[in-house]
């Protein structure tokens, strides 16, 4: 059922919460998840159509105060998309903003033209639609605007909601399915407000370059709530929807999980683990088993500054059980062997990438489609960054720090977008451009701390 402000409510004991306030009360924890609804799909003529509006609204963060925000269809946020590989889809974007915008799909594998980036630009009034056919594995992507010095900025007021694609593996396999219920999206940001309880976004020099941090934590655009849960396997959906903040997730009690995916695909098998580290932008599947929790709590937390996420109460017998396998997928990796190029991005001090700082105009590398071809990102720099790839998706060859060069963790052995790097690393990816070309539209690489970026940590590229 949804509330007035577009959210999937979880339980009765959400409602009555919900009712008093959409967020943090005066006691930790004492505010319901709200989980973001299922954008509405229209099928014509055999085209799944989805119509977003890009507006002004506000949020209840605090009890009895209306915070100014950006958001899709809603009050902050937006709907979640659900697509299916092979779906005919077109996502219709109306900019109500009162200046310009657009709308990218992070880790959509689409021609150029549809990717959302600098060069699709919303003007206010009209509508922009990003129709393709799905080509890609089953993952946990998200949209956010992209606009050239203001990417931050929108995002940080709201703009931003994610994306579900669904394969044969994911909807075959044993693991929790149900939308909100065992598998729950998680989008973790922090945020600043003002004495009036208004989103802050007034970074300084230093804290462009150094990250725009905060304290207060949100998850789905509630300040540290809770979550009601079956005694059962439960699968979260994890987005760090940050600007610059990296977060190493895990539980309070260090208790163990099993990560089933990362940005762009399944792994091949579950990963055990207690923590996992992700940069803004990058996102993990997760598995907790709480069959035999019944009547506990547990809490969510970043590891990196000691905050805490929200509390999930383990308080409802299961409906149903799942039993996640010790298999989930078969991926094809490529040969490394078989590269034929080896590019090479070095990331330098004054937010550069080559020495350069991003032009609209310059198209930084050109690359032959379907030419394997092996990435090299150094970061020179004195502080960590991260780097994103538009168009396709990679894998991790191998991490050099202070000239010591270690394997891919497995946790980090799928196909991904993004790709954290701490001072001094450098990280070899393995890369192929595949089915779209167009010489004159270009994608982007880049920084994803979202400051970075705006600054000029970003270049362009065609694939030919």
């Amino acid at each position: 059922m949804l509330n007035r402000r577009g959210f999937l409510q979880l339980s009765a004991a959400a409602t009555a919460s919900l009712l008093l306030a959409n967020c943090k009360g005066d006691t930790k924890f004492s505010s319901a998840l709200l989980i973001p609804p299922l954008a509405e799909g229209k099928l014509i003529n055999g085209v799944k159509h989805f119509d977003l509006s890009i507006q002004e609204s506000s949020h209840s963060f605090f009890e009895g105060i209306q915070t100014d925000t950006y958001a899709v269809n809603g009050s902050y946020l937006g709907p979640t998309i659900r697509i299916a590989d092979q779906d005919e889809v077109s996502l219709n974007f109306t900019n109500n903003l009162n200046g310009h915008t657009t709308m990218h799909g992070h880790g959509m594998h689409v021609p150029a033209v549809m990717d959302g980036g600098l060069h699709q630009i919303i003007s206010p009034g009209n509508t922009w639609s990003a129709r393709y056919k799905v080509n890609q594995r089953a993952c946990t992507n998200w949209y956010h605007p992209h606009l050239k010095n203001f990417t931050a900025e929108q995002t940080y007021k709201g703009i931003a909601g994610l994306i579900i694609v669904d394969d044969e593996d994911s909807l075959s396999l044993d693991i929790p399915k149900t939308y909100g219920v065992d598998d729950i999206p998680l989008v973790l940001q922090d945020k600043r407000f003002d004495e009036f309880k208004q989103i802050d976004y007034s970074p300084t020099r230093t804290e462009i370059i150094r990250g725009y941090l905060s304290e207060t934590t949100l998850v789905n655009g509630v300040i540290e709530p809770f979550v009601d849960v079956e005694a059962k396997e439960i699968r979260l959906r994890i987005l760090n929807g940050s600007n610059s903040s990296l977060y190493k997730i895990g539980f309070e009690d260090s208790r163990n999980f099993k990560q089933i995916a990362v940005d762009n695909s399944f792994l091949n098998a579950p990963v055990t683990l207690n923590q996992i580290t992700l940069s803004p932008s990058e996102r993990a599947e997760i598995v907790i088993d709480l069959s035999n929790e019944k009547g506990n709590s547990l809490v969510l937390k970043d590891f990196a500054r000691s905050l805490d996420f929200m509390q999930i109460n383990v308080n409802k017998d299961p409906t149903s059980q799942t039993n996640t396998p010790d298999v989930l997928t078969d991926l094809p990796f490529y040969n490394p062997d078989e590269a034929v190029y080896t590019r090479v991005f070095k990331f330098e001090p004054g937010l550069k990438i080559n020495g350069k700082h991003m032009r609209m105009n310059r198209i930084d590398q050109v690359i032959p489609i379907n030419q394997l071809e092996i990435w090299e990102v150094y970061n020179s720099t004195g502080m960590a960054h991260n780097f994103h790839l538009h168009a396709t998706h990679f894998t991790i060859l191998d991490r050099e720090l202070k000239g010591n060069v270690t394997n891919v963790a497995e946790n980090e052995k799928g196909y991904k977008d993004t790709v954290f790097i701490e001072s001094k690393e450098r990280v070899r990816l393995l890369v192929k451009m595949t089915d779209y070309t167009d010489e004159y539209l270009p994608y982007m690489f880049h920084c994803h701390y979202l400051e970075h970026e705006d600054a000029g940590m970003m270049g362009q590229f065609t694939v030919v």
